[in-house]
């Protein structure tokens, strides 16, 4: 007959037992240590959109060992489906035991509480809705430039970010590179001597969807994919197949896009507007080409300083100065002097925020609950650049803007451009 102190004797001894096997069978990457994170220090992220520009974004965010791409959502399913087998692939190739939940509503992935951020890659005229519920609903933010469609959808993302005390990163990642860094902190410091004026070359505005009607595609749901637009006819140079090679034009087109004014001008504009050390505020005025005093859009600040576009066959931004220039765009800056391309910046000069890794900087920034590289008002405020710039163009007259209020001074017309009409279901989102 086994006595009271031997069933205690054996209790303890099982207990001891099943503590150790726990950290015999357990994997290495649950437990943490050195060359893993422990699941408690994950951020768990989750894809809105899984197109071309998603598959870039996927590949740089597997390889942040502090992040676990554990879900994505898109309407377009083989697209989807492919997003997930290479998620889940890196991760067997790693000896990790991930999945990556799909989601054909993107809502149902918001609703995920799994999910501690999310990645939005979709076309421009869903940003500001994803965006915005996504804070809602408590998630951090990385979303692809540029930020919104609209300006009036861009303050919303700010307004929405700010409310729910969100960490949101715009995907504008020329800000993380060498070559523009250098460039900015150049003129920022008068290297290049007092600034006169920017010469920015990006491509031109959007135009009205003018493509012709195709078959929709098996496994595409049109009208999720169309979300808060009117109907359109689908054409797959809209969203094309994974065995296409070019990039989506739904870019070209203001119901979807700004045109390369927006597309790439959320990139040179945006290291225009740093330079100036203007995240915050904008021009007060833009110009449209008339062929005699202005044959390029003209941009002016209210320091007197003009900034200028036009389609050169580059992307870039050129810097012109009193005693010398800064010509740069992706991989190459060139200088005048010629020396100033290696001047080696110290902690004496003006500094900008450093960050050699986009996606790292955002996830750094998650941990701090500080504000990373290009915070939601940076973006937006880049965005609106652009998009003025655009209703200049259409509107072929001079537009006086107020950057702290948002608003043109003298135009009823161009104002209603600052907004667009959506689906009510949608509008309401945005409150």
């Amino acid at each position: 007959m086994e006595t009271k102190q031997t069933n205690l004797n054996r209790r303890a001894f099982l207990r001891r037992t099943a503590t150790l096997s726990a950290f015999m069978i357990l994997p290495r990457y649950v437990l943490g240590g050195k060359g893993y994170t422990a699941p408690s220090d994950r951020i768990n992220i989750g894809f809105i959109g899984t197109g071309k520009q998603a598959f870039g974004l996927q590949r740089q965010f597997l390889q942040l060992p502090d992040a676990r791409v554990i879900a994505a959502a898109d309407v377009y399913k083989h697209k989807l489906d492919e997003f997930a087998k290479r998620a889940k692939a890196y991760y067997t190739e790693k000896s990790v035991q991930q999945d990556c939940a799909v989601y054909n509503d993107f809502g149902a992935l918001l609703d995920n509480r799994d999910v501690n951020a999310v990645v939005i890659a979709t076309p421009d005229h869903w940003h500001a809705i994803q965006a915005v519920m996504a804070a809602k609903a408590g998630k951090d933010i990385y979303c692809e430039k540029p930020l919104s469609l609209t300006i009036k959808e861009g303050r919303a993302m700010v307004d929405a970010t700010r409310k729910y005390d969100r960490v949101f990163q715009t995907g504008s990642m020329q800000r993380s590179w060498p070559e523009f860094r250098q460039a900015v902190e150049l003129v920022r410091n008068g290297y290049i001597g007092e600034l006169k004026t920017i010469k920015v070359s990006v491509g031109p505005p959007p135009k009205p969807y003018d493509l012709p009607e195709q078959a929709i595609p098996e496994g595409l749901d049109w009208k999720s994919w169309l979300g808060p637009n009117e109907f359109v006819h689908f054409n797959s140079a809209l969203t094309p197949s994974l065995k296409d090679s070019f990039w989506a034009k739904w870019r070209d087109y203001k119901e979807f896009g700004g045109g390369f004014m927006t597309d790439w001008g959320a990139h040179m504009f945006d290291i225009a507007q740093w330079a100036l050390d203007m995240d915050g505020s904008g021009p007060v005025e833009v110009i449209p080409p008339d062929g005699k005093d202005y044959p390029d859009l003209t941009y002016r600040y209210a320091n007197g300083l003009t900034m200028t576009h036009r389609d050169n066959g580059r992307k870039n931004v050129e810097f012109i100065g009193t005693e010398g220039t800064v010509d740069v765009q992706r991989g190459k800056l060139v200088t005048t002097p010629e020396s100033l391309k290696d001047k080696k910046i110290t902690d004496t000069d003006k500094r900008v925020y450093f960050s050699d890794n986009h996606y790292r900087d955002w996830t750094d920034a998650i941990r701090k609950r500080s504000r990373p590289i290009c915070d939601v008002e940076v973006g937006h405020r880049t965005a609106t650049v652009c998009t003025i710039g655009n209703i200049a163009y259409e509107l072929g007259r001079p537009l006086k803007w107020d950057p702290e209020k948002e608003i043109f001074t003298n135009d009823r017309e161009a104002n209603a451009m600052l907004g667009r009409k959506m689906q009510r279901k949608w509008a309401k989102q945005l409150g």
